[in-house]
């Protein structure tokens, strides 16, 4: 059973992807998202997540939502709002900006 614990109350969550791939030149590559049962107070949606790209100790791209906070992205040391349209799109405009960070496109 999982439980989003990030708004102390135990709400079941559904885990709807887990990723983390890492780089051979140590950069870390870690997409977390789940889906909660009713939707965060001041959110459009009902979904927490956290894409993170990196190298230990240093951020270069990161999108989450947090309460109070809600949907925004870390670029380098930059941050700013983020709209939320969907899951697909979410991916795909990190992705997108980790190509850039690397100045390589994952294929």
């Amino acid at each position: 059973m999982n439980y989003a614990i990030w708004y102390n109350c135990p709400m079941k969550a559904a885990l709807i992807f887990r990723d983390k791939v890492t780089f051979s030149d140590g950069a870390i590559l870690e997409m977390i998202l789940w889906e909660l049962p009713e939707k965060i107070p001041g959110q459009l949606h009902k979904f927490k997540y956290r894409l993170h790209y990196g190298f230990p100790g240093k951020t270069l791209v990161r999108s989450d939502n947090e309460k109070n906070k809600g949907d925004h992205r870390h670029y380098e040391d930059k941050e700013e709002p983020y709209i939320f349209i969907d899951v697909d799109t979410l991916r795909i405009d990190f992705l997108r900006d980790i190509e850039t960070v690397r100045g390589e496109e994952f294929g």
